[in-house]
This record gives C-alpha cells, sequence and structure tokens, in this order.
C-alpha cells in the first residue's frame, strides 16, 4: 500500500522522474481541501447578496477589507485563528462578487451565459495549470519576481481604469490578471510541490485569488465582447 502510495506522488515527464516527499503532499492535500471549503463558502455568501440584492461595498470599502483581512490571515497563519481568518477573507470577497454577477445578469440578455461561461473556463484552466505544475519537471520558481511586479503593475492599471473610467484600459488590464493569474496558479502549486511553501493557509489564500481574479477577468472580456444587451 505504501509503495502504491509512494508511485503515485512521483511526477513523470520523458524518462526522468521526481518524488514528491511526504511532507509536500500533504501540504498539497490540505491546501486543496482548504481552497474546495472556502469556494464553496464564498459562493454561499455570494449567492446570499444576490438574494438579498445587496449593493456592491464598493472599491474603498472592498479594498480596506479585503487587504485588512489578508493582512490579518497572515498574522494568525500559524494558528487555528488562522482558518477562521481564512473563510473570512473568501466570504467576504464572496459578499462583494455576488452584486458584480446580478449586474451581469440584468444588463446582458445571455448573462447567466457568460456567467457560466466564465465559471467553466476558470474550472478548467486551473485543473489543467494544476496538474501540470504538478507533474512537469520545468522549474517555474524564476517566475515570483517577475509575477509580483507584474500583478503590482496591473493592480495599479487596473486601480486608475476603475477611478477614471477608462474602459479600454479596464480590459487590457484583464487580459493582464487572465495571464498573471494562470502563471500565479502554476507557480504556487509548484511552490508546495518543490517545498518552497510549507502553510496550506497562505497557499490556500493565493490560488483562492488567483481563482477569484481569473474568473472576474474572464467575465469581464466575455462580457465586453459577447454580450447581448
Amino acid at each position: 500500500m505504501n509503495d502504491r502510495i509512494r508511485a503515485a506522488s512521483i511526477e513523470r515527464t520523458g524518462t526522468g522522474a521526481r518524488e514528491i516527499d511526504d511532507e509536500a503532499r500533504q501540504v498539497l492535500r490540505n491546501t486543496w481541501n482548504l481552497l474546495a471549503l472556502t469556494l464553496l463558502f464564498s459562493a454561499g455568501t455570494a449567492l446570499m447578496s444576490m438574494a438579498n440584492d445587496w449593493p456592491h461595498p464598493g472599491l474603498a470599502i472592498t479594498l480596506i477589507g479585503y487587504f485588512g483581512l489578508l493582512f490579518l490571515t497572515m498574522y494568525l497563519r500559524n494558528s487555528a485563528w488562522g482558518l477562521l481568518s481564512v473563510f473570512a477573507l473568501t466570504g467576504f470577497m464572496g459578499l462583494t462578487i455576488g452584486p458584480i454577477i446580478s449586474m451581469y445578469l440584468a444588463a446582458f440578455s445571455n448573462g447567466h451565459e457568460l456567467v457560466i461561461s466564465a465559471l467553466g473556463a476558470t474550472g478548467v484552466t486551473f485543473f489543467a495549470l494544476s496538474a501540470f505544475a504538478v507533474t512537469t519537471k520545468k522549474d517555474f520558481s524564476f517566475m515570483g519576481s517577475f509575477l509580483f511586479a507584474g500583478i503590482l503593475v496591473a493592480f495599479l492599471a487596473g486601480l486608475a481604469a476603475a477611478i477614471f473610467n477608462l474602459g479600454a484600459l479596464g480590459l487590457v488590464v484583464s487580459a493582464m490578471f487572465s495571464i498573471l493569474m494562470c502563471g500565479l496558479i502554476v507557480y504556487q502549486t509548484q511552490q508546495i510541490v518543490q517545498g518552497g511553501e510549507r502553510n496550506y493557509i497562505m497557499a490556500t489564500v493565493t490560488l483562492f485569488v488567483s481563482i477569484y481574479n481569473l474568473f472576474m477577468s474572464l467575465l469581464h472580456l466575455l462580457g465586453f465582447f459577447f454580450g447581448e444587451e
């Protein structure tokens, strides 16, 4: 039995093989389990906000709430309170995305198709990139600094697009985030596999934010190019 488990944890590419150690395997399992729970929880809070027709809290409250809960989660990441904090963070993000989804459903006659397409594309992309990151022998650790710089630039550009209502820039930012989040999924997953990330709470937060931003970016792009009023 142990041999079968160990064999299943070996990454094969071509003729080579690399074994995932027990600790990395456990972190990866815990991360995916917690990620699934937080996605379900955030979906619940999003549905709750939609059912009650709650308005979007606005850019300022969204950023304050997000970064406040993010820093709290980072501070509590090594304690049981970190689990409560990560659910608070992801639940809050669900509350903010609910009104946006409602807006797409109301603004476009094919809004349901747009949302489902964005969800499906996000899910397929995440699973495909996760499988790639776990099985490939190529090292993507070099992408860390590039991703950080790219996300910072995209975030600042997104703020400018939102504040000054720059639609064209907003589309560029969505395209940038779509690419950057794909890279972040691969990078973070491989960090777990290679032992660079041992805290499954922070790994979950990174992957959750990647999925959240990827979905929002794809929804924006689909709405612009394929939305029917």
